[in-house]
């Protein structure tokens, strides 16, 4: 019964759903965490063919002629995509001087052992050696400042090291130590910010270097805050209810079809 490959597609597709809200549920609490978000479509098997093979009756049209012209019979569920949803999430007192807080679309630029990475995660720490780092013990890089690029030369000649005493940080990112300033924390704009894929750990990789945008960010750094999730806990439980009670009907209807199937099975074997 190949009527059985449209709900089965449907309950693959309500299946990501529930792993996709899921994750996001999962990271609520998730400093800097920006929510996913799938995109589906609708795939018809008529679509396949071309013109000279869709039949078209010369005739008064009935019903089913139509069902028959279009593939409706064939019609399947397509999960079409992913995106990460860049929303801006709510900015969080947190009175620390190390954590920092965009608003806007920038993100921070990390060095991670496999490279430049980027985050809207703003936890930060001076570790043993000096070096403003991450959560997970990676560098935070300041701005290049030559050649008019927004991010450029040797990424370890940016990593920036903090000396003792009072740390202010302002709007532009400007790091100043005892009223003197030292180094400006990059923070990148991007030309498509839906280009960036997720790594793990709230890292995003950006594969295309001109994808960075070579102009001053618009966006604001925020001293002593951290940014909240963007996921909304009441859309996201809603929308795990509604996948679930999908998928069990879903999964019904799977089963009629079965049951049909060995009931048309047991009758033929009678003759």
């Amino acid at each position: 019964m190949k009527e059985l490959w449209v709900p089965l597609s449907g309950a693959i597709s309500q299946q990501k759903l529930l792993d996709t809200a899921s994750n996001n549920v999962a990271n609520i609490n998730t400093t800097g965490f920006k929510k996913d978000q799938l995109v589906f479509k609708e795939y018809l098997t008529a679509l396949d063919k071309g013109q000279s093979e869709i039949d078209l009756p010369n005739k008064e049209w009935a019903p089913e002629d139509f069902y028959k012209s279009y593939g409706a019979e064939d019609s399947f569920v397509k999960v079409d995509g992913s995106y990460t949803n860049f929303s801006q999430g709510e900015l969080r007192p947190t009175g620390n001087p190390l954590d920092l807080a965009i608003k806007g679309k920038g993100l921070f630029e990390i060095l991670s052992p496999n490279g430049v990475r980027f985050t809207r995660d703003g936890t930060f720490s001076i570790n043993r050696d000096g070096i403003l780092v991450n959560k997970d013990g990676f560098p935070l890089l300041s701005k290049f400042e030559s050649q008019g690029a927004r991010t450029a030369g040797n990424p370890n000649d940016r990593i920036i090291h903090v000396e003792s005493g009072k740390v202010v940080i302002n709007d532009g990112g400007d790091i100043f130590i005892n009223d003197v300033k030292t180094s400006t924390i990059s923070v990148v704009d991007f030309e498509d910010i839906n280009a960036l894929t997720k790594e793990g750990q709230g890292l995003f990789i950006n594969k295309h270097a001109d994808n960075i945008k070579n102009v001053e960010t618009s966006s604001t750094v925020h001293q002593g805050f951290v940014e909240n999730s963007n996921v909304n806990a009441l859309e996201e439980m809603t929308n795990l209810i509604k996948a679930h009670r999908n998928f069990e009907t879903i999964q019904k209807v799977i089963k009629a079809y079965d049951n049909m199937s060995q009931r048309s099975y047991s009758e033929l074997t009678k003759f």
